[in-house]
């Protein structure tokens, strides 16, 4: 998360179609700049190479980054057969080439043990910690990293074009913390080719969908044409799949206080202990709660109302 001294008390989201070539954290740079915002954050990094959703939060939006971060997420991407590189992508040094190409029918047949939850090995080019140290930085410097296999899980993976004897693209629908380089890794060794992706596009973060998603440049216009432009998406946008309640004055009083207040006899019923509640107070978001024997416990306030 990146924070400002000065600048604007600005709050919300704002669904970023990240361009090429630029890290998600210069992307998020940018749009502070433009927005003259005193605090933001971007929830789920995006690999410089790659493109598509990168949601943007401001202000007291930012608290709700890790109900971002945790959602499931969609991938376009393509590999380009013929040659593995060192990052699993384009950017990175060929390590290993062949003629070999795979049939349609092999690369469907394949797809099945991918779906469902698998055990993946993340990109040695990623940003996993080792021994306090991030694995990308080490990989550069020359130095063996080995990585553990992790537990994923993807809801959906499918082929959908080709170029014949050059590429396949896919669409991928996956939970949080799948790699799709290694995917694409796995699928080539899967059918004995070399390959590595050199399209990746997320179209969706979440509720965050690229049919939604701006670009810098129409950031910029947008804010040229209203200095004082504020994020369309409220900070609740991000907390859409959690139960909610809309509290009363005095009980929104305890709440932003710290206090615990009495939860309503229909909320205990629907939901379980250590449930977390988003709790409104006219429409605004005022706090994050846990259920707690019949009670409302607020663990994170925002400063909305």
């Amino acid at each position: 998360m990146s924070r400002r001294k000065n600048g604007r008390d600005v709050s919300g989201w704002i669904i970023l179609d990240k361009p090429k070539d630029i890290s998600s954290t210069k992307a998020l740079g940018k749009a502070r700049w433009l927005l003259n915002a005193n605090k933001a954050g971007h929830a789920g990094t995006l690999d410089p190479m790659a493109t598509g959703v990168l949601p943007l939060a401001f202000g007291e939006a930012t608290k709700t980054i890790p109900y971002i971060v945790d959602a499931s997420k969609e991938y376009e991407f393509t590999i380009l057969f013929g040659s593995s590189t060192d990052s699993l992508d384009a950017e990175g040094e060929v390590t290993a080439v062949c003629d070999k190409r795979p049939t349609t029918g092999q690369l469907t047949a394949c797809l099945p043990q991918f779906r469902g939850q698998i055990e993946q090995i993340p990109p040695v080019f990623s940003a996993i910690h080792v021994n306090g140290e991030r694995s990308y930085k080490l990989a550069r410097e020359g130095k063996a990293v080995e990585l553990a296999a992790r537990k994923v899980e993807v809801f959906s993976l499918e082929l959908v074009s080709e170029v014949a004897n050059v590429s396949a693209s896919f669409v991928l629908n996956c939970g949080k913390g799948t790699y799709v380089r290694s995917l694409a890794r796995d699928i080539c060794s899967a059918v004995g080719v070399e390959g590595h992706v050199n399209v990746l596009r997320r179209t969706r973060v979440g509720h965050f969908a690229i049919d939604a998603a701006i670009t810098l440049d129409e950031l910029q216009v947008m804010v040229h044409k209203a200095p004082a432009f504020e994020p369309d998406l409220p900070a609740q946008t991000a907390l859409a799949d959690i139960p909610a309640l809309a509290v009363t004055e005095d009980q929104a009083k305890n709440l932003k206080q710290g206090r615990v207040i009495l939860a309503p006899a229909d909320l205990i019923a629907a939901h379980e202990n250590e449930t977390v509640v988003v709790a409104n107070w006219a429409g605004i978001l005022l706090a994050l709660t846990k259920l707690q024997d019949g009670k409302l416990l607020p663990f994170r306030v925002f400063n909305l109302v």
